[in-house]
């Protein structure tokens, strides 16, 4: 029973639904400028709300980066590193699904977990989800139309035949995310929606109307595909804020949209990413911004824009502090609260740097290579970025240099030599990332 059933729906806490899409590109909407892509529902989400110009993901990969999202810890300190699908958050790990649990939320997740396969103690229905429907691990998830999926360790079978409508898996995940707004309404609940698309193959069904609005366009038929996925994304955020206008809980419910990373390589030609310098599974600006818009009527302003500089660490104090709650939030989160200055225009937020790192993993041998590990630090204006441990240190000025061309290094020692002292303490090594073993050969189970 939830702590808040017995208070009116002006005394109960927000809703919270946060929409995760995944690999979508910092400029791939229209109200981020996006020339190619029709986005109309999340382009009046935007103007209902606020847009984020300065919106970092926690990594440039998958499974880190929502491991910085659901712990609030950055990717120098959070627990699952690799990117290989299978690792689990372990349970110690406090997660933002628990916190709100504990609050008294109903919690429920819909789309692609990617921390903790099934069997371990990192799956979701572990890590504070009431209830979770989807992919468990992520290298199922390149699958739009698999045999199975996952319903809180159950294993569902999917109708149809790969192809056929019936088997897409984002139909399926999105219907059971309204099936749990309807079911807990007179609720406070917690929604996560790490939708798939329009990530990995670049699939969708014919029949989908989405598909109709890029047939004439000359181009390649996997942009073809992702524009009309990115449509289909567009499309179910209008269905969600439909349904709460339904339930009469548009007022009282937080949406907040975002991708998990930075847009992929393939498509930058199409300006995925705007005149960002690089994509997905580097640590350039265009491998780790991303779109991000919060709106909840009557609180955020409406069409208003945010400059500073926040990442996903950041979301769980955010949340939280704009739910009101009294729960305590865990020591040591690297994130901070950034809800009241979005309500107050033009304020700026304390000094702080934000960090990110990467790991890349080399499937043929099953190794992680540590003489690629990729680290970042922003502060202020000033960027620092290394592809490598026997790299040289690149810093860029990014309110002059927003493209990353200019090399600035050697007219900063001092700031180099300060960044390098913080690099070094916000890099620990991150507990054993051990991948479960592989069945028949296959990643996943």
């Amino acid at each position: 029973m939830s702590l808040f059933s017995c208070q009116s729906d002006n005394d109960r806490p927000p809703n919270i639904i946060l929409i995760m899409v995944d690999d979508l590109g910092s400029a791939d909407l229209g109200c981020y400028g996006s020339e190619h892509l029709l986005t109309p529902n999340i382009d009046q989400l935007a103007a209902n709300g606020i847009k984020l110009t300065q919106a970092y993901a926690g990594s440039t990969v998958c499974a880190l980066s929502r491991s910085t999202l659901m712990t609030g810890l950055h990717a120098g300190h959070t627990q699952v590193r690799g990117n290989t699908g299978g690792i689990a958050l372990p349970d110690a790990a406090f997660t933002m699904a628990e916190f709100f649990k504990q609050a008294g939320y109903v919690t429920g997740g819909f789309g692609k977990w990617g921390l903790g396969e099934i069997g371990t103690e990192g799956v979701p229905e572990k890590q504070g989800f009431d209830q979770f429907f989807g992919y468990y691990h992520q290298i199922h998830a390149h699958d739009y139309y698999p045999a199975y999926l996952w319903s809180s360790s159950e294993k569902i079978s999917l109708p149809g035949t790969p192809g056929d409508a019936g088997s897409y898996s984002a139909y399926h995940i999105f219907d059971k995310m309204k099936n749990f707004i309807r079911s807990h309404q007179d609720q406070s609940f917690f929604c996560y929606a790490p939708w798939t698309l329009p990530h990995g193959q670049f699939v969708i069904p014919e029949s989908d109307p989405a598909v109709a609005k890029y047939a004439d366009k000359d181009w390649p038929q996997d942009y073809k595909n992702y524009a009309a996925m990115v449509s289909l994304i567009d499309q179910q955020v209008g269905e969600t804020m439909q349904l709460l206008q339904e339930l009469n809980l548009e007022k009282n419910t937080l949406v907040l949209f975002c991708s998990d990373n930075g847009g992929i390589p393939e498509f930058v030609a199409y300006q995925t990413n705007g005149p960002l310098r690089g994509g997905k599974r580097d640590l350039y600006e265009g491998g780790i911004r991303v779109p991000m818009i919060l709106s909840w009527p009557d609180h955020i302003p409406a069409g208003s824009t945010f400059e500073e500089s926040i990442y996903f660490p950041d979301l769980f104090p955010t949340l939280a502090e704009a739910a009101g709650l009294k729960v305590q939030l865990p020591n040591g989160l690297d994130g901070l609260s950034f809800y009241k200055n979005l309500l107050t225009p033009g304020s700026v937020l304390p000094d702080r740097y934000l960090y990110w790192e990467y790991l890349p993993y080399d499937w043929s041998t099953h190794e992680y290579q540590p003489q690629q590990l990729q680290q970042a630090l922003r502060f202020g204006q000033w960027k620092a970025i290394r592809l490598g441990p026997e790299e040289f240190w690149a810093l860029y000025d990014l309110y002059t240099d927003p493209t990353e061309t200019d090399i600035v290094t050697l007219f900063h020692p001092a700031k180099m030599k300060q960044f390098e002292k913080w690099i070094k303490e916000a890099h620990v090594e991150p507990p054993p990332q051990t991948e479960p073993e592989r069945v028949d050969g296959r990643a996943y189970r």
